[in-house]
């Protein structure tokens, strides 16, 4: 391609492009629109194809259908310049998928303006602009990795960990008993991992929220029992986790001041509160029901003992799997109302699942130096820097998709549709960003919006469900 600002025209046009669709792509699925195109069944506009909508339901159906052409015509005009810029025949290869696909979308969306939502036309319309979407994404994925690339940056083998520190770990215990109690408790309550707890919980939230669309069986009692329960759980797979990578947690900068790492906390006593957290989770569990016990204790047993002892330290693909422990939440929310797993419960799992390494990576690409020094296989380490600065757009791209597919499936509304949209665009500005940047600050701001995204998309399912 020619010259710089070129480049970052391009890159932006495509990116606007693609989050265009995937505006069109939410709008399309929520109830709001469904509402909208009952009101406008003509093609076009309304009436009789040419008429005026006269309420304002068929003025959403008719802004959808102009925003489509606007998208349409900004995808005309990328991939024109696409084509005369000279991209990568992977890139230009997608650009023109999403480009015949667009009519194609467009047809199939009039079919279900003038035919009414058949269900097997709706699941396609779906389905086709999920696929124009994620072409887009990986033609951006790719053309940001040929132009903002290191050539040097080749795939290497499991780092070797470095020695652990020599001598002991001493502690700066204070002498006044108010304060080493303090310090103390401070240590206990730092084993817990408490920044996990907040998303988490929320996970758990949307999954009751989602459930009680289906059941009546959401009430006070089973939130709380429920929230308990996950914060509990939080608590001890984290300090689980602290004692099985104390050792490692040494060689690590940013774990090196961790308290069982500094020996504050004397490791079997860590190893009873964990034993204690664990107990007092699966009873809270229990008495929500037996299946939200059951996962409960997966959930656990999944983060301690699959993530930390067989995951993190021995594949590349720790983080992709390692979702799960994150994922469960959600179907634990969604047992705790139904007593049974739901397909709702699986999509948002799903949402959480494909969002993790996109969250992640950032932080393995801001903490790449330290991950090494302690052995651990994280994608940056082995793969690369450009490899995960790639994949970080890849899942994006899929987490977005499959928050498309909860919005449709579970019938969400225009909260949760525009939430998605700007919070995703947000996302994806601060990752396209960290691709021309590639510092630590940039690979934070792209955690800090992973964080936000998420927040902010699971209070709006909360607020979608349950506001009157």
């Amino acid at each position: 391609m020619g010259s710089n600002r070129t480049h970052d025209r391009f890159h932006a046009l495509l990116a606007a492009t693609a989050m265009g669709v995937y505006l069109l792509l939410l709008v399309g699925a929520t109830t709001a629109l469904t509402d909208a195109a009952a009101a406008c069944t003509a093609w076009p506009v309304c009436g009789d194809g040419f008429t005026a909508p006269t309420t304002a339901a068929g003025w959403l159906a008719v802004g959808h259908r102009l925003a489509a052409v606007l998208v349409g015509l900004l995808g005309v005009v990328t991939l024109v310049m696409a084509v005369r810029s000279g991209v990568e025949r992977r890139v230009l290869g997608s650009m023109v998928v999403a480009g015949v696909l667009y009519p194609v979308q467009a047809a199939l969306g009039a079919f279900v303006a003038v035919g009414g939502a058949d269900a097997t036309l709706s699941t396609l319309h779906l389905v086709v602009g999920m696929g124009i979407f994620g072409s887009l994404v990986l033609a951006l994925a790719w053309v940001l990795e040929t132009e903002t690339g290191d050539p040097t940056d080749e795939p290497q083998g499991v780092p070797e960990p470095d020695l652990p520190p020599e001598g002991e770990h001493d502690p700066t215990i204070p002498t006044d008993p108010f304060e080493r109690a303090k310090a103390t408790a401070a240590a206990y309550f730092r084993l817990m991992k408490p920044r996990l707890m907040w998303l988490l919980c929320l996970v758990a939230s949307a999954g009751m929220a989602l459930a009680a669309t289906t059941s009546t069986g959401l009430t006070p009692e089973i939130v709380l029992a429920t929230l308990g329960g996950g914060v509990l759980s939080i608590g001890a797979s984290g300090t689980f986790n602290h004692v099985l990578e104390r050792d490692i947690d040494r060689r690590m900068e940013r774990t090196s001041d961790r308290p069982l790492a500094v020996d504050l906390v004397p490791v079997r006593h860590a190893v009873a509160f964990g034993l204690v957290l664990a107990a007092a989770s699966v009873a809270l569990f229990a008495w929500v029901n037996t299946l939200a016990a059951v996962l409960g204790v997966g959930a656990i047993l999944f983060y301690s003992v699959v993530y930390t002892l067989i995951l993190k330290p021995n594949t590349v693909q720790n983080t992709v799997i390692g979702g799960a422990a994150g994922a469960l939440p959600a179907l634990i929310g969604w047992v705790a109302v139904t007593g049974e797993i739901g397909f709702g419960g699986l999509l948002l799992a799903a949402v959480i699942f494909l969002w993790t390494p996109a969250h992640f990576y950032n932080l393995a690409l801001a903490y790449k130096d330290d991950y090494a020094r302690g052995g651990f296989p994280m994608m940056p380490v082995v793969r690369g820097e450009t490899e995960t600065r790639k994949h970080t757009l890849w899942y994006l791209g899929a987490t977005l998709i499959a928050a498309g597919a909860l919005a449709a499936m579970e019938a969400l509304g225009v909260v949760y549709a525009l939430t998605s949209v700007v919070f995703g665009a947000v996302f994806l500005y601060f990752v396209v960003q960290l691709h021309y940047e590639q510092t630590e600050s940039a690979a934070f701001r792209a955690f800090h919006a992973s964080n936000a995204y998420l927040g902010m998309l699971l209070l709006a399912v909360v607020v979608d469900t349950l506001a009157v």
